[in-house]
């Protein structure tokens, strides 16, 4: 079994959430959940300011008229898709087999979110381990996650100095 890419698929305008519903229901009803992992309307969050003042919430479609589909391509889910009420068909230069997006389309879009989770938090007592800095015991100031760094305080000279380091870097000390 291949791995599951996302692809997009081309509704008819305003059929992205007819589309997706159907889609989810007949993946639970059928169940496809190994061959259609997810299925996903790109949207964004938007406020209205109107003349009045008034503030407004509303979630707007980022790509009106597509709907995008984590799924492992098989003639099944392949028909299944393309036969669903709404479908205009797969988005791609292939009419025979549907076009998966890219790994650099799929982190541009936002389609997927990988969160880093670190061992380490603020407050922690670390061991430098790599670099010229090598040997040296400090105190974790601030974690920045999404970056793999951190923010820590070393005692250098009799002076609290602050280094940024990735997390490579460091480990707990004991």
């Amino acid at each position: 079994m291949s791995e599951a890419k996302w692809y997009v698929i081309h509704t008819y305008s305003g059929y992205e959430n007819k589309v997706a519903d159907n889609l989810n229901k007949i993946v639970e009803n059928r169940k496809l959940q190994d061959y259609i992992l997810e299925v996903k309307i790109p949207t964004e969050t938007v406020t209205e300011i109107k003349e009045d003042g008034t503030k407004r919430e509303i979630e707007r479609k980022i790509f009106p008229g597509y709907v995008l589909v984590k799924m492992i391509v098989t003639d099944d889910s392949w028909f299944i898709v393309r036969n669903i009420r709404g479908v205009t068909g797969f988005v791609g230069a292939s009419s025979t087999a549907p076009v998966p997006l890219s790994d650099k389309e799929v982190e541009a879009l936002g389609v997927e979110t990988h969160q880093v989770v670190s061992a380490f938090k603020e407050g922690d007592s670390v061991k430098i381990i790599d670099g010229p800095l090598e040997g040296f015991i400090g105190v974790i100031e601030s974690v920045d996650a999404d970056n793999n760094n951190v923010k820590v305080v070393i005692s250098m000279f009799g002076r609290e100095t602050p280094v940024e380091l990735e997390f490579s870097q460091i480990e707990l000390a004991d």
